[in-house]
């Protein structure tokens, strides 16, 4: 076996070099080949073993983490494997607890997040002794109306498909074959527990938030338009501030440098570079008067979801995931274009499909509203908790598994 230093070595001096389609192609294809496939013929059981980057700050790593914690809540025989290492991505909670499940044997259920592309990838890590006999669910996220081509490699290792809104599934059930697909939103109340509306402090600037993690592209989380919107609404003016909230800038080069150019050194604008535990995150969300994402495309928009449940008004583009939960009732739908989709970072360049470019100007006056009309705000937010309450508590996500999964 290779030592770790020829290992890394071998992939920063020519794995890296090669160019991306063509290192994708050859790793998914290899990885099909080898892993272990859906056994036929079984039914779900528990325990319930739950796999994903449970250590990381991407979207489906919260969705992993979030799976596990509303089961485990619910009492339910529940453990974890984590490949965050496996996926390259960064541990940004190393601290995250869980039974280990990889020696668990007999039936059961996997529940892994990780999409379609890499979950063979992911099987073949685990193993024959972790993978045959059991229930296997694909939990998965895309942010374009099709996925590519490669989405087709993940198809023969699962039983089921979960997905956390309408949008994803309408790209999805194309490839999915026989295979069902179901909408499971995220129980994301498990970690923001809801809030009533609040009257902001007087003498406090009206506080807009905008969050972002660079490596799910920066273009597609599209922070500049956030930046432009708050300039055209408030311009220097010192009753306002915004804050921009992002991870992993250093994932893309030019990140940092398009978001200082966009805020034109605006003293009300300020940019925080880093992961957030839990409990940070809850404070940010308290500061703030608005939230604001002029995404490009969600598969379903987490932080959305965040903000409505600790009672802060959205503000965010009409388009993709976030269709099933937000409307004129519960936040400010932003009207849009459609455009390429353009990602300089690669995970989303298909410039033959297309993805949203939010009007600034009318992202602009929703926030100066949302400033000037307390009442508006106030009501916005009332009905934006009820609809969270509702749809992602811990109890429901948990009595949705047990019902796809007829335990």
């Amino acid at each position: 076996m290779a030592r770790p230093s020829a290992v890394r070595l071998l992939h920063s001096h020519i794995w890296q070099r090669l160019p991306r389609t063509l290192r994708r192609s050859a790793l998914f294809h290899a990885t099909a080949l080898a892993a272990p496939k859906a056994s036929p013929g079984i039914k779900a059981a528990f325990p319930i073993i739950v796999v994903g980057a449970l250590r990381t700050a991407s979207g489906l790593g919260q969705s992993a983490r979030l799976c596990h914690d509303a089961l485990k809540a619910a009492g339910l025989p529940v453990y974890g494997i984590d490949v965050t290492s496996l996926l390259m991505q960064v541990e940004d909670f190393p601290d995250f607890a869980f039974r280990d499940g990889r020696q668990i044997t007999g039936r059961g259920t996997l529940i892994v997040h990780a999409n379609s592309p890499t979950l063979p990838l992911v099987m073949a890590r685990l193993g024959t002794n972790v993978v045959a006999g059991r229930w296997i669910v694909g939990c998965w996220t895309w942010e374009l109306k099709n996925v590519p081509e490669d989405w087709k490699h993940g198809i023969p290792f699962v039983h089921e498909i979960w997905v956390p809104s309408a949008f994803t599934a309408d790209a999805i059930l194309p490839i999915a074959r026989d295979r069902p697909v179901r909408i499971v939103p995220y129980a994301v109340a498990l970690q923001h527990p809801p809030k009533p509306p609040r009257v902001r402090p007087g003498g406090r600037p009206f506080t807009v938030l905008t969050l972002f993690n660079a490596s799910s592209s920066f273009a597609r989380k599209n922070p500049c338009a956030a930046i432009g919107a708050f300039r055209a609404a408030f311009n220097d003016d010192p009753g306002a501030r915004l804050i921009v909230k992002a991870s992993n800038a250093a994932n893309f080069a030019d990140g940092l440098r398009l978001i200082a150019q966009a805020a034109c050194g605006a003293q009300n604008i300020t940019i925080l570079d880093k992961t957030l535990s839990p409990a940070d995150l809850a404070c940010l969300y308290d500061e703030a008067d608005a939230l604001i994402s002029l995404h490009r495309s969600e598969g379903f928009g987490l932080t959305l979801a965040e903000a409505m449940l600790r009672g802060v008004p959205v503000v965010a583009t009409d388009w993709s995931g976030n269709l099933d939960f937000l409307n004129e009732e519960t936040g400010v739908p932003v009207p849009f274009r459609l455009i390429p989709a353009q990602d300089p970072q690669g995970s989303y360049h298909h410039p033959s499909m297309t993805w949203a470019d939010a009007d600034i100007d009318i992202a602009a006056a929703a926030l100066r509203r949302l400033r000037d009309d307390p009442v508006f705000s106030k009501r916005l937010t009332q009905k934006a908790s009820i609809s969270a309450q509702e749809s992602w508590s811990g109890e429901r996500y948990a009595s949705s598994v047990c019902r796809h999964l007829d335990l």
